[in-house]
């Protein structure tokens, strides 16, 4: 039986020849439509895509090599395979049919079991072509979606920094930093090290929900400030989970001020219940802030953040990202 009921479109212009052929293919499965001449064809054919054209060469009119040019003419038609059925069987009309661009011959008087195994053949074969070309497309249209999805993250980490105009160039870095470390880990997989960029680049997205009076204040912050500063990881949690393909990379926003000694916010995880992606972008986060400058002090330099990064190994920071900190920066 035919697989998936294949459309087949037959074009002849005698009745006899159309009945035979439907009597032929019909308990096979296919779906049959009919053409009386070289016009119709072309409609339908436009019309319907059938899987394959048997077409008959002898027509009034418009014969079946001028009607196989014409398909073959038609952008969306070409790849079709077309099938010539023809008592013509001298060298010429052979020449002619593959000049117009016929895949193949089947000289009348047919066998039937010969037409059918040469039908299912091409079908299966032009299934497997459509098919090859779907899941490309498919493909395709993934990669323009996960483009689209990283150039929105982009854009919406861009607007945070300009936001905050004293840390400017601070997500772009520490989202650098943030894979090198991961990656060097060995741990995680092509897809995680993706969910983590997603992440890094939106740690800081809570922020929207803190008033410029608090976020650009350049004095210290009230306790009620800090209390409503301390609540952005969940404002973020709050605003992408909602958002499914960001769901994987909330591990950053939501867990990144959580501290390995159980000390940190906003649920106070503890050691290794701490996402290891926030793990690793909490020491990367505050390796940027201390050597970055900031209105209410200048940057530190570089060895008295590191001591300062060592000494809160198993405080702060889980003890063997800091080992791996470590390794990369030196």
């Amino acid at each position: 039986m035919a697989e998936s009921k294949s459309t087949i479109l037959i074009v002849d212009d005698e009745p006899f020849g159309r009945d035979t052929l439907e009597s032929i293919l019909e308990p096979e499965g296919y779906t049959l439509v009919m053409a009386e001449n070289g016009y119709q064809a072309i409609e339908k054919a436009i019309a319907i895509q059938p899987d394959v054209i048997l077409l008959d060469v002898m027509m009034p009119g418009m014969n079946g090599f001028e009607v196989c040019r014409r398909i073959r003419n038609e952008k969306q038609l070409a790849e079709i395979p077309i099938l010539f059925l023809t008592a013509l069987d001298d060298r010429q009309s052979l020449l002619n049919g593959l000049e117009a661009g016929a895949d193949e011959f089947i000289s009348k008087p047919f066998d039937r079991y010969e037409l059918r195994a040469r039908l299912l053949g091409i079908t299966r074969l032009n299934r497997f072509h459509k098919l090859s070309e779907e899941r490309s497309n498919l493909e395709r249209a993934h990669t323009e979606l996960k483009a689209a999805y990283d150039a929105t993250i982009e854009g919406w980490s861009r607007a945070m920094d300009l936001r905050d105009r004293e840390t400017e160039g601070h997500t772009q870095r520490v989202t650098k930093f943030t894979l090198k470390l991961a990656e060097a880990t060995e741990m995680l997989n092509q897809e995680e090290l993706v969910h983590i960029r997603r992440g890094a680049l939106l740690h800081d997205m809570g922020k929207l929900g803190v008033p410029d009076s608090i976020l650009h204040k350049p004095a210290t912050l009230t306790d009620d400030e800090w209390e409503l500063m301390r609540k952005h990881p969940q404002f973020a949690y709050d605003m992408l989970y909602p958002i499914e393909y960001l769901r994987p990379a909330l591990d950053i926003p939501y867990c990144h001020h959580e501290k390995w000694d159980g000390t940190g916010y906003p649920r106070g995880l503890k050691s290794d219940h701490i996402p290891l992606a926030a793990r690793i972008f909490a020491v990367v986060d505050v390796w940027d802030a201390l050597t970055s400058d900031r209105p209410y002090r200048a940057a530190l330099g570089q060895e008295e953040v590191l001591e300062y990064i060592k000494n809160q190994s198993g405080i702060h920071f889980d003890p063997q990202v800091v080992v791996l900190f470590f390794s990369v920066v030196e």
